[in-house]
């Protein structure tokens, strides 16, 4: 029995608290490293731009195109690299955009338009057949 619980525990900590901890390394370091000039983005969802860094308060002030916003340090998700396009160091370079066009469903085609108007008039066929 005692046997199986030192197991059980060796197994959670190997393979659930170890890997937890190395990322939260990760992450610590990624924002030990992070500078000004570096492009951001945080849990939010807001891309940015270090403008000044506090360690000893633990804030980031990012300028989020011309709007300057004060973080906790724990709200950087992630470290994108600089401002100029090169990545930071131990953070990936950002994976190129697809150049293909999106759908644009906002455009109506001819057989939309004359099937809208066969519906409309029907419509108004239907009110003068009551009166």
């Amino acid at each position: 029995m005692l046997i199986t619980m030192v197991l059980l525990f060796a197994f959670m900590y190997f393979f659930m608290m170890r890997p937890q901890k190395k990322q939260q390394q990760q992450h610590q370091d990624m924002l030990n490293n992070m500078k000004k000039g570096d492009k951001v983005v945080t849990i939010g969802g807001l891309h940015g731009v270090v403008d000044s860094i506090d360690q000893d308060a633990k804030t980031v002030d990012l300028d989020l195109d011309g709007v300057y916003l004060t973080f906790n340090l724990t709200a950087i998700r992630t470290v994108n690299g600089a401002a100029n396009g090169t990545p930071a160091a131990g953070t990936a370079a950002p994976a190129a955009k697809d150049d293909t066009p999106a759908n644009d469903d906002s455009a109506d085609t001819p057989a939309d338009d004359d099937q809208s108007a066969a519906d409309d008039s029907e419509t108004n066929d239907d009110s003068e057949n009551k009166d």
